[in-house]
């Protein structure tokens, strides 16, 4: 076999290898993705429930990166500590390294019925979880395909002495092995793929131990640079580098200890399982084990340090500009969706404050500076929504799941509810605020009360709104529902009112238009409502189920 072929067909079963890495990631997250990260944040509280997470969501990932990028965006949002999230990146490394372990075992004949039970499943499963799993089974399947490609592939390899000849020359320089596999796990995005690619060197004689070991090393430290690198893409944000550089520092440290003690590391893998691969599989489970139990009490310390280091982001000078919305995580469909979801809360919060500033200016009067605030805020909620939108456009919909589709139309129907929700207010009811001021009509005290009253509904319903919007709260989701109907009544009473002031009534029909607009603010907020209760059979056509007054969804 010429050195050209082999070569050919080495980097073609290394891409068939990533390829079932692939199709397991993209299973795993279109079946469990917003699961898998709603059990991350919780388990994110302390450090041992940390580590334990981190090594179980890997394992299900099959990646560490893909689990860095998630606990990034949880450590830059200030949503849990960073030594929790350096303890959760602990566990993911030695997930990887448990991964290597199942794999380097010769369980060949596994594959065929995995990709066998992938394709029923894929192929004939009713339900869009059971075809995700499918992709997941045959990705395994795939991978183990892969790796027993590679080792036939690698077997006659004693015969190309071109190759050996080049590996050779590197043999006892640790140092320059550690560089070769580091550079190859950042190429492959993976350490769990370059260190079967290692096993495979060393299984077939290609590599000794002390050479196998300082590439396993490099593996580890090449596939932290991913993370690193993929989070530094805004400059304005240091804090989103704290975590994967924390990371990349830990394997550091712990790589060059490494390398200081590798003759008595390779006698110690030795005299535990002289078989090549397995060598390198223990390698690879002792290096993050170990890194793991000295880091871990560290962590605190590491952690103060990082975050002298990269401060926290600084104020935006355009308060408008998104400040979430991180290209890097579009891969990731459940960190896209959380990173859109805390940019259409900027907007919710947008929308209180001109509700606020609308009871002030009804109440005491519209000034200059409290119209052209709502018109700051009006824009804000205006830019965040296309941001929001075009963001949301450039996930691809093919790794989106069931559960992850439908979240994110639900972000796209509450920010484009809350953008109608914020013109209503900024076109409208300032403009009768505007009105009432230049007629100088007095409000009578029940008409005063009874505005107060209905912007104050409002807001309560736009709290009720965010809490459906993020928990699925059903009883928000019910009481918001009803909420539509004490604005209605809030309608009718201004009716009355301006029926019984009679034909030259002037501020009645102004707080009559004025309350008309804001129950379009409520109709608006109330759609959030809808999604929820129609998945659990209590939304009628045209009423709330199991009410017994008639509450009219509009």
């Amino acid at each position: 076999m010429s050195e050209a072929r082999l070569l050919l067909e080495l980097a073609g079963q290394a891409a068939l290898l990533l390829w079932g890495l692939h199709m397991v990631q993209s299973g795993v997250q279109r079946a469990f993705g917003s699961r898998l990260q709603r059990w991350l944040g919780i388990a994110l509280g302390g450090q041992v429930r940390a580590v334990l997470a981190g090594l179980g969501v890997t394992a299900a990932l099959q990646s560490s990166t893909a689990t860095a990028l998630m606990v990034t965006s949880f450590d830059a949002a200030g949503e849990v500590g960073l030594a929790p999230a350096l303890a959760e990146m602990l566990g993911a490394n030695v997930g990887t390294a448990l991964i290597v372990q199942a794999l380097a075992f010769d369980i060949t004949v596994v594959f065929p019925p995995l990709v066998l039970a992938g394709v029923v499943a894929f192929r004939r499963g009713q339900r869009t979880r059971t075809r995700d799993l499918g992709r997941v089974s045959i990705g395994l399947g795939l991978m183990l395909l892969a790796l027993h490609l590679m080792v036939e592939t690698m077997a006659p390899v004693e015969a190309s002495p071109g190759l050996r000849q080049a590996l050779g020359l590197i043999a006892g320089q640790p140092l320059l092995n550690l560089v070769v596999a580091a550079v190859l796990a950042w190429a492959a995005h993976s350490s769990v793929a370059a260190v079967l690619f290692v096993a495979s060197l060393a299984g077939s004689g290609v590599v000794g131990p002390e050479q196998a070991i300082a590439m396993v090393v490099g593996a580890n430290i090449g596939s932290a640079l991913n993370p690193l690198l993929e989070a530094g893409g805004d400059a304005r944000d240091p804090a989103r580098l704290r975590l994967p550089l924390g990371n990349l520092l830990n394997r550091l440290v712990f790589g060059l200890l490494a390398l200081a003690l590798l003759p008595q590391a390779a006698a110690w893998l030795q005299a535990l399982d002289a078989a090549p691969a397995r060598l390198v599989a223990n390698a690879h489970l002792g290096f993050n084990l170990t890194a793991a139990i000295l880091a871990f009490p560290l962590l605190p310390a590491l952690a103060r340090l990082l975050r002298r280091a990269l401060p926290d982001r600084a104020a935006a000078a355009d308060e408008a500009a998104p400040r979430y919305l991180d290209e890097a995580a579009l891969r990731s469909p459940p960190v896209a969706l959380t990173n859109a979801a805390r940019e259409v809360l900027r907007m919710a919060d947008g929308l209180e404050a001109m509700l606020k500033t609308s009871a002030e200016a009804f109440r005491e009067g519209a000034d200059r500076d409290g119209i052209k605030a709502m018109g700051r805020m009006d824009d804000l909620v205006d830019r965040l929504h296309h941001a929001v939108h075009a963001y949301l456009a450039r996930i691809p919909r093919e790794i989106l799941g069931d559960e992850e589709g439908r979240r994110l139309a639900e972000v796209q129907a509450f920010a484009l509810a809350l953008e109608h929700a914020a013109d209503v207010v900024d076109r409208d009811l300032v403009h009768h605020a505007v009105k009432w001021q230049r007629r100088a009509v007095p409000l009578a005290a029940e008409e005063a009360a009874a505005l107060e009253a209905v912007h104050a509904d409002l807001l309560q319903q736009l709290r009720l709104a965010v809490a459906v919007f993020m928990l699925e709260d059903i009883e928000a989701a019910r009481s918001l529902v009803r909420g539509k109907e004490a604005l209605r009544e809030a309608e009718r009473q201004a009716m009355r009112r301006l029926t019984a002031a009679g034909p030259e009534a002037g501020a009645p029909g102004l707080v009559l238009d004025a309350v008309r607009d804001l129950r379009r603010v409520g109709a608006h907020l109330a759609t959030v409502a809808h999604p929820l209760l129609e998945r659990r059979g209590e939304l009628l056509p045209s009423r709330l189920a199991g009410e017994d007054a008639a509450v009219i969804v509009e």
